[in-house]
């Protein structure tokens, strides 16, 4: 498949066009700095930016899937709209990262509007609460709309297994218009 990954330089988006492109994906490797991207096979790193939509717009054409204006629309969300009890998102939580907590509102929003939507083909990916650098076993579990946890009670992730879950859902959709979380 042709793929478009936009933040290709950031911590996931590295690790996710990384993991596409070792499955034999072409990946263009989108990001406002394309030398910070790694580069190698499979990999065209390219100049581009989230907010010149016009641009953008000509740098996803063709593309099987990218965040949009392709056939699937794919977020990298956060854990803030994961469900720490039923109703009770993980942002609204007294001990949740005052620092995170505008970012994460806004996330849950836009999960919200992409549920109301009726004709766009999304998948919302959310990480664990704890999403660090890391190794990738390929062994981690799935979830729905629940914060994940370990037995110590513990919610993490690597970025290297979550690109692994995200090349999985391109590759064989299982959460066509719905949000899935993955932790250990």
């Amino acid at each position: 498949m042709k793929i478009a990954v936009i933040g290709a330089s950031g911590n996931a988006g590295s690790r996710i066009t990384a993991e596409l492109a070792r499955r034999g994906h072409a990946v263009t490797a989108i990001a406002r700095n394309p030398e910070k991207i790694a580069s190698g096979a499979n990999v065209t790193p390219t100049k581009g930016d989230l907010m010149d939509q016009a641009a953008l717009t000509g740098l996803l054409a063709g593309h099987d899937a990218a965040i949009s204006k392709v056939g699937r629309y794919l977020v990298v969300g956060g854990a803030g709209s994961l469900e720490v009890a039923p109703g009770v998102r993980l942002v609204t939580t007294p001990g949740f990262p005052v620092a995170y907590k505008a970012e994460a509102e806004k996330g849950s929003a836009f999960l919200d509007l992409l549920r109301a939507e009726k004709e766009l083909n999304w998948t919302f990916l959310s990480p664990s609460a704890l999403f660090t650098a890391g190794e990738r076993t390929g062994k981690f579990r799935l979830g729905t709309d629940q914060l994940l946890t370990a037995s110590d009670g513990k919610s993490s992730i690597s970025f290297e297994d979550f690109a692994v879950a995200l090349a999985d859902e391109i590759e064989r959709p299982a959460h066509i218009r719905q949000r899935f979380t993955v932790g250990y």
